[in-house]
């Protein structure tokens, strides 16, 4: 991989910009990497009701299953970012890597519930450093002016994983089972983490500086505590908790039963609405993700894309959508959250470069963990309303999905009013 060439900021640092086939063999391999970590995020919204069928799963039951990969994939946000500062993004990205492919594994072969639930937890703890190490590879290696772009392909062509959660994960479960479906993705997982091993490296530049600049565990840790207190953290902090892990609700966990409950879609039609939902997210990620630089801001278009999101959701918590409405809705949905990569580059834009591996993985934790909190608390709203058993199965009315939609838009609004205020350091604005 040829070595980059230093620019300088407005600031007066150096940056790194990659030659073009350094840059889209390194932003390639960690898409690649990163397509994986989505599709687990995702895979119970399909599967969801046939896993409930399976193993006799009411909301509660599900929504932990769900959740409990977010919940661990959160709680390791901290050690990873002060591994990330101190070993480098690559090593982290490896040592997750193997236990993502154990996790996956255990879970194609779960005898019962508890064996699931524990999956997904060693699961999340593997896919914990995927998009976090790749961002602070993005911020060693390209000017502040591209941060949000690069980020928006980067998780753009990432959810192409939680594409691949949708319709092709249904088709295989319908025709080789769900347990079929994981193996093969632990096959493709070992060949993503044999990339990154063969492909990603740590320029010479970030690395003389990572090692220039290593803390002891104390320092690190106290490099935590500084992080929080970077002026407009907290208020970045809450947007993160409410933005992504509202559509994460939906796409990961209620669409399936959503779609099931309220209008008796098969695995496969269902597969085909959330595909619609994500390709719709996909082409949103990308707009919004250069969409920092039409606007000379990262506040402007965040809640821009907030603003529309929980307006759809008002609407879906008005009344039960009819079938005709409902893939118009869910591919304007998927559309307006695509938004959330531009809070990413408002985070790094907040933090010095010494912090930006725990800074940023602050903010994920409440990414992450706020859709932990999400699909929790979704679950116990959902189970408040009375559920039918069709053929074996729980069915909840169309008012209980209802009442969470209104729930997420509500918690939108607030976030937007608590982020209004936040600074907003754009490099446009330094020029």
């Amino acid at each position: 991989m040829s070595e980059a060439s230093p620019r300088k900021t407005t600031s007066g640092e150096r940056e790194e910009t990659p030659a073009i086939g350094a840059a889209v063999v390194l932003v390639g391999v960690l898409t690649i990497i990163y397509m994986i970590s989505q599709f687990f995020r995702n895979s119970i919204g399909v599967i969801g009701p046939d896993l409930a069928r399976e193993f006799d799963l009411d909301a509660r039951s599900l929504s932990l299953l769900a959740s409990i990969f977010f919940f661990s994939f959160a709680a390791v946000q901290i050690p990873l970012g002060m591994a990330i500062d101190r070993f480098g993004a690559r090593a982290a990205m490896l040592a997750t890597g193997l236990v993502m492919i154990a996790g996956t594994a255990w879970f194609a072969l779960a005898r019962d519930y508890n064996d699931l639930v524990a999956a997904r937890l060693v699961i999340g703890l593997g896919c914990s450093s995927f998009l976090m190490a790749p961002l602070a590879l993005y911020a060693a290696r390209f000017p502040a002016r591209q941060f949000a772009t690069i980020t928006g392909i980067h998780v753009g062509g990432g959810n192409f994983g939680a594409l691949a959660a949708t319709a092709p994960l249904a088709l295989v479960a319908a025709s080789m089972g769900w347990r079929s479906a994981f193996v093969i993705v632990g096959a493709i997982s070992c060949v993503a983490l044999a990339l990154v091993f063969a492909l990603v490296r740590e320029s010479a530049p970030a690395r003389a500086s990572r090692l220039a600049r290593a803390e002891t565990f104390s320092q690190l840790a106290q490099g935590v505590v500084a992080a929080t207190r970077v002026d407009g953290f907290w208020r970045l902090f809450i947007m993160q908790l409410l933005a992504y892990p509202t559509f994460a609700a939906i796409l990961g966990l209620w669409s399936g039963p959503w779609l099931s409950d309220v209008y008796g879609m098969s695995v496969e039609a269902r597969g085909g609405v959330m595909l619609a939902m994500v390709g719709a997210q996909i082409v949103g990620l990308f707009f919004w993700g250069a969409s920092d630089r039409l606007f000379g801001s990262y506040k402007t278009p965040s809640l821009i894309g907030a603003g529309l999101s929980a307006g759809l959701l008002a609407y879906g918590a008005l009344g039960s959508l009819p079938h005709s409405a409902v893939l118009p809705f869910v591919i304007a949905l998927g559309f307006a959250f695509g938004f959330t990569p531009v809070l990413t580059a408002h985070a790094k834009s907040l933090f010095p470069d010494r912090l930006i591996g725990r800074g940023l993985s602050l903010i994920n934790i409440a990414a992450i963990g706020g859709v932990f909190l999400q699909q929790i608390a979704t679950g116990a709203l959902i189970a408040l309303f009375p559920a039918q058993m069709v053929d074996g199965a729980r069915i909840y009315p169309a008012e209980a999905y209802q009442f969470v939609f209104g729930f997420l838009a509500l918690e939108i609004v607030v976030a937007c009013l608590v982020y209004s205020r936040i600074r907003d350091p754009h490099p446009s604005r330094n020029n």
